[in-house]
C-alpha cells in the first residue's frame, strides 16, 4: 500500500491502515458510516495540501475522489455553481474565469480540492471562499443525516469555520458558490496584487488579468505546485498571521473591526532572525522563497517540520512576545 507521502504537497507520511477512494457521494458516506460504526480511527483526505502525517499511523484513510460540477441554469442572477468535494480547486479557479464567473479568481493557484476550502475559510490576495460559498452539503457523523449548511450557518472568520472547530462532525460532499457573472474582477483588494497589476486598490481589470496576476505572484513565492522544485514540498503558508493589540514598530499591520491590528507572520519570522532557507538540519528548511512555508527538501519527517515550526515559533515568541497559531493539520 502507498504511504501518505506519495499523496501529500509536503511528501511526509506513513503507510496508513487502509486507504479507500470514495469516487461518490454514496461511496464516502458509506465508507464513512462503516468505519465509524466500526470505531475505526480514519482520516478524510482530499488534495493533502494542509497535512503533515506522522511516518507511523494507525489508522484508515478514506480519500474523497468525487468530481465535477454543476451551474444551475434557473439562477435567478449570477451562476450557481455546485462543485464536488474532491474536485481540484485549481482546475475548478480557472474553470470559472473561462466561463465570466467572477469572485474567486485571486484565489489561483491554491492546491487542493474545493471540498477542503470551506474548512480553513481559504483566502489568499483579498479574497477568501467564503465571499462566495452559498451553502456547503456535508455528511453529519454524528446524526447520520445529510447537511446543508447556508453560508450564515458556516461561522467563517479568518481561515476558519465551523468545520474546522468540529473537525470530527462533518464530511464535505459539495461546495455550493454564488458567482457573478462578467469579464472583470472583483475590486483588487490586496496592495501587492495591485502592484503586480499596475492599477490603485479599488479597481477592476480583467478576471484573466488576475488570475495570471496571482500565479505569477505565487510563482515567485514558490507557492504553485512543482515536484521539481522542492520550495514547492510544503504545506504553503504554516502560521497564521496573528492579531495584536498593539503591532510592533515597522511591522506592517491592518487594523481589524474589532480594533485590533493583524500582523504579518513572514516579517515576524524574518526579523525574529528567520531567514529565507534556514533550518536547524538540510532535510526540513524554510522555503529559500518564502518565509512563511516550511519545506521538505526531500528527506524530511513530520518531526523534522515540527521541530523547525517549534523552533520559528519560539523565536518569535521570544523577540516579540506573540505566539504564532501553526495551522496545518498534524496527523499522528
Amino acid at each position: 500500500m502507498a504511504a501518505l507521502a506519495d499523496f501529500t504537497t509536503l511528501h511526509v507520511g506513513g503507510v496508513p491502515r487502509s486507504m479507500t477512494c470514495a469516487q461518490s457521494e454514496s461511496e464516502i458516506i458509506d465508507a464513512v458510516r462503516d468505519a465509524d460504526a466500526q470505531g475505526r480511527r480514519i482520516l478524510i483526505l482530499g488534495g493533502g495540501s494542509n497535512i503533515i502525517a506522522a511516518d507511523e499511523l494507525e489508522l484508515d484513510v478514506i480519500q474523497i475522489c468525487t468530481t465535477g460540477f454543476e451551474n444551475d441554469p434557473s439562477a435567478c442572477a449570477g451562476a450557481w455553481v455546485t462543485v464536488q468535494a474532491g474536485h481540484n480547486w485549481e482546475e475548478f479557479v480557472a474553470q470559472a474565469v473561462a466561463n465570466e464567473w467572477t469572485g474567486v479568481e485571486a484565489l489561483s493557484g491554491i492546491p487542493g480540492t474545493v471540498g477542503a476550502t470551506p474548512i480553513q475559510n481559504v483566502g489568499a490576495y483579498g479574497q477568501q471562499v467564503s465571499d462566495s460559498i452559498a451553502q456547503v452539503r456535508a455528511w453529519n457523523r454524528e446524526t447520520q443525516e445529510v447537511d446543508t449548511l447556508f453560508a450564515d450557518s458556516c461561522e467563517f472568520s479568518y481561515r476558519s469555520s465551523i468545520f474546522k472547530l468540529h473537525p470530527e462532525r462533518w464530511v464535505i460532499l459539495s461546495v455550493t458558490f454564488q458567482l457573478k457573472l462578467g469579464t472583470l474582477s472583483s475590486p483588487v483588494q490586496f496592495d501587492e496584487l495591485a502592484r503586480e497589476l499596475g492599477v490603485e486598490l479599488g479597481a477592476r481589470v480583467p478576471m484573466v488579468d488576475v488570475r495570471h496576476a496571482v500565479l505569477a505572484l505565487r510563482r515567485r513565492k514558490g507557492m504553485v505546485v512543482d515536484p521539481t522544485d522542492h520550495d514547492t514540498w510544503s504545506t504553503g503558508s504554516c502560521f497564521l498571521n496573528p492579531r495584536v493589540t498593539q503591532a510592533p514598530q515597522g511591522a506592517p499591520a491592518w487594523e481589524q473591526p474589532d480594533g485590533r491590528f493583524k500582523v504579518s507572520a513572514a516579517w515576524l519570522i524574518e526579523n525574529a532572525g528567520f531567514a529565507k532557507g534556514f533550518g536547524v538540519n538540510t532535510r526540513a528548511t524554510l522555503s529559500t522563497k518564502h518565509t512563511l512555508a516550511i519545506t521538505n527538501r526531500g528527506s524530511a519527517t513530520a518531526t523534522d517540520i515540527l521541530e523547525l515550526a517549534e523552533v520559528i515559533q519560539a523565536g518569535v515568541l521570544a523577540t516579540y512576545g506573540i505566539s504564532l497559531e501553526f495551522e496545518p493539520q498534524v496527523v499522528r
